[in-house]
């Protein structure tokens, strides 16, 4: 495995821990903790996929990042 495939590998567990997290009640997936983890984990994604380019992998996580983007800016505004 090469330290990009490496990023990519994480890049996943992180995913699934954001989604492990929501789906048993221990993370909210509106709240900056479940948030930040699955942007996170899309962008060593999509780092690992500059190297090994995959066009619906690209779409997927350039989605899964604007959404948890979008999900922040919301927790940003709301707080002001």
């Amino acid at each position: 495995m090469t330290p990009i495939d490496a990023l990519g590998v994480v890049g996943v567990g992180l995913i699934l821990i954001a989604y492990a997290g929501a789906t048993s009640g221990k993370l909210d997936a509106r709240h900056a903790p479940a948030l930040l983890l699955n942007l996170a984990g899309a962008l060593l994604i999509l780092v690992s996929l500059y190297f090994e380019f995959n066009l619906s992998a690209v779409l997927m996580e350039g989605a899964w990042a604007a959404v948890a983007i979008v999900g922040l800016v919301r927790l940003a505004l709301t707080r002001r």
